[in-house]
């Protein structure tokens, strides 16, 4: 433990340098040694640090980029304006912006610097040149600067260090990260800490990355048994408050405390797929994977020789807007074994890798969605890759056009497969989609909730749709010897029959007459 209160009245100036080199080096022995917070209750207080807190210290410090995932009340923000005035202290002309989700917020990180600012030591205090209720410059030019949230507030950022307060709940978070991103990139810090709001936001998906390697972010996350208040911390006995998860457990619903307290992402209300479904497809998604294409798709299963597959696709144009995804799905027993999803991939080397996979799957079924952007992939998987299974609709069209119609039908056999333990989810992104799909109160539609996507889940429908019609279009017989772990009830095809373009392929009809359905 460090020092609280540090009389230099009889030292030395040598003394007091290196006090001060000491201040400079080690951010924790000055945040622990000389700064002072307000307390909520025991009013102005040393900032004690807490083992956790001291973790998340470190992270800001030694990494250029963090993503901290915290519980309600753990002190992030607080730890995030002594950081702040230590880099400004400690470093000339630095420019540390902070972006809040309101005025209230971004006004309130200023307040509570100037507050341990004034009651610095006055050989330590730095004298301010300016000082208002969103600016502190010191006097070695190096400044603190808070906005709230807006179109925008990125624009103006050229940032030594970025703190996205509260991330999560920031409306316009991917566009202020868009436009900081190129400042910092040149050596720039940028921390982002939110409580968890809900899963398919901007803060969600950067922690999703984060977790899977896909981006620079350091992801930190803080659980409320890491406060020593709340739970016994070894070292920390004093401080524990008697029963306080007893105590406080019942003031939150199941859903609140999970996501406040346990920082787990959890869904919106009234999903489509049942929320305990969702919750135990969320536990079982294999984490394990292998990546392909530069973070853009995941194999969980490689092909085995006598199984049959479905590629399912659902395409975009490519520039950043909607996702381009497939899944690879196995006939025998339903379980997604590939996943595809970018949405930075240009629909021509969408289709040359659809086709590269659907051929190591054993020249899988592939069936595109139609719609827009789909007759372009359509045209490359035909034309100029010439793809030999390609899936036809009831009116011989390669594809399936997606309407309003048959749209709340495609969603719904999911919804059936899922629940009726039919295929197995492997993807935890598409579970992350499945828990922003809901039904909206007013309209009764089947919808991804707002600044969500439902490119996986549709990709997903269309394959749980053919692998229902080729099951019912083919020979079928169960195989003992087939693995039984994934479902109850798993299928082989004994004869197999497939729907292609290609010169020689086998026909809807000719199927219907060969089971004798004429």
């Amino acid at each position: 433990m460090y020092p609280i209160d540090i009389c230099m009245e009889n030292l030395t100036p040598e003394k007091l340098k290196q006090e001060f080199l000491r201040c400079k080096r080690e951010p924790e022995y000055f945040i622990s040694t000389y700064v002072k917070i307000v307390h909520p209750i025991r009013g102005l207080v040393p900032f004690e640090l807490y083992p956790f807190q001291k973790e998340m210290l470190a992270c800001f410090h030694r990494r250029s980029s963090v993503l901290l995932r915290k519980f309600r009340q753990a002190g992030a923000t607080t730890l995030c304006a002594a950081y702040s005035m230590w880099f400004c202290m400690f470093n000339d002309h630095k420019t540390v912006m902070v972006i809040s989700k309101d005025d209230d917020a971004s006004k309130e990180i200023v307040s509570r610097v100037r507050t341990m600012h004034s009651e610095l030591p006055i050989w330590l205090k730095p004298k301010l040149e300016k000082d208002s209720e969103h600016t502190l410059k010191f006097e070695n030019k190096s400044i603190i600067r808070s906005k709230a949230s807006s179109k925008q507030a990125g624009r103006s950022i050229s940032a030594s260090l970025l703190i996205m307060d509260e991330m999560g709940f920031i409306e316009f978070a991917e566009t202020i990260w868009t436009a900081a991103a190129p400042t910092l990139s040149t050596g720039g810090k940028v921390i982002g800490l939110s409580t968890v709001n809900g899963v398919g936001n901007f803060f969600h998906r950067m922690w999703v990355q984060a977790e899977s390697g896909e981006n620079a972010f350091h992801p930190i996350r803080i659980n409320w048994k890491d406060h020593p208040e709340y739970n016994l911390v070894p070292g920390y006995e004093k401080l524990y408050i008697e029963d306080w998860y007893n105590k406080n457990r019942p003031k939150y619903s199941l859903r609140e405390w999970r996501q406040e307290y346990e920082c787990s992402f959890e869904g919106t209300g009234d999903t489509f797929v049942d929320p305990e479904i969702l919750v135990s497809l969320k536990e079982n998604c294999n984490k394990k994977f292998e990546d392909r294409y530069t973070h853009r798709m995941r194999v969980w299963k490689d092909p085995i020789n006598h199984h049959d597959y479905v590629l399912a696709a659902d395409p975009s144009i490519g520039r950043e807007r909607d996702y381009s995804a497939f899944h690879i799905i196995d006939l025998y027993n339903g379980e997604q074994v590939a996943e595809f999803y970018s949405n930075k991939t240009p629909i021509n080397e969408f289709a040359e890798i659809i086709v590269r996979e659907a051929r190591k799957y054993n020249t899988a079924y592939v069936m595109p969605e139609r719609n827009s952007i789909g007759h372009n992939l359509i045209y490359f998987l035909k034309e100029t890759f010439e793809y030999e299974n390609l899936l036809m609709d009831e009116d011989r069209e390669v594809g399936i056009q997606v309407t309003t119609k048959n749209r709340e039908n495609l969603l719904a056999d999911m919804e059936d497969a899922i629940r009726s333990n039919r295929v197995k989810i492997n993807s935890e992104r598409l579970v992350d989609e499945l828990l922003t799909f809901i039904i909206d109160p007013d309209t009764g539609k089947i919808e991804a909730d707002a600044s969500c996507h439902d490119d996986l889940i549709m990709a997903f429908a269309i394959g749980v749709n053919i692998l229902n019609q080729l099951r019912q279009n083919s020979l079928i017989e169960r195989d003992s010897l087939a693995d039984k772990s994934l479902t109850s009830n798993p299928m082989m095809l004994s004869t197999k029959y497939k729907m292609t373009t290609a010169n020689g392929g086998v026909s809807l009809e000719d199927i219907k007459w060969l089971l004798g359905k004429n």
